[in-house]
């Protein structure tokens, strides 16, 4: 609201326009003790990545490191050239320190090398997205150039 002043000697009155910041001030800091106390209460939630509609073709004849929501890994070689029954296709057991020296020894049984021979990560939908980068990081490490990461296709966007 404007105040009226009135001069001491004269007649004139003259409308003076104030701005009164102090209920806006009182405003923001309920508003900002409000943020303050309901930031810490908000959990993250983890990203649920969604399918693709359309994913490049993997290549024939891969690595497959499967990533369960148990934590736990398993090797897969797919190889459409092998003979069925070959002890090479079945999947097997191994710990994320064996996991580099067995991703090796299947790339030479398929007579290919690490630099040459491309692995998959199957990530479990429910696996965090920390346990696939150190996956990642680890066959990078051991020197596996070509890696990638397996979706599920004809999903809705």
């Amino acid at each position: 609201m404007a105040a009226i002043q009135q001069r001491s000697g004269g007649s004139r009155r003259r409308a003076v326009a104030e701005i009164n910041v102090v209920p806006y001030i009182d405003v923001m800091l309920v508003l900002l003790i409000i943020f303050m106390v309901t930031a810490p209460l908000i959990t993250p939630a983890l990203v649920k990545l969604p399918t693709v509609g359309e994913a490049t073709r993997a290549p024939d004849t891969v690595i497959e490191v499967d990533l369960r929501a148990d934590d736990t890994l398993q090797l897969r070689l797919l190889d459409p050239r092998a003979r069925p029954g070959d002890p090479a296709l079945q999947p097997q057991d191994v710990t994320r320190q064996a996991l580099a020296q067995a991703v090796a020894q299947m790339a030479d049984g398929a007579g290919s090398s690490l630099t040459q021979m491309p692995v998959m990560i199957a990530a479990d939908k429910n696996v965090k997205y920390d346990a696939v980068m150190q996956i990642l990081d680890r066959l990078k490490r051991a020197g596996v150039q070509r890696v990638g990461l397996a979706v599920a296709g004809g999903g809705a966007r």
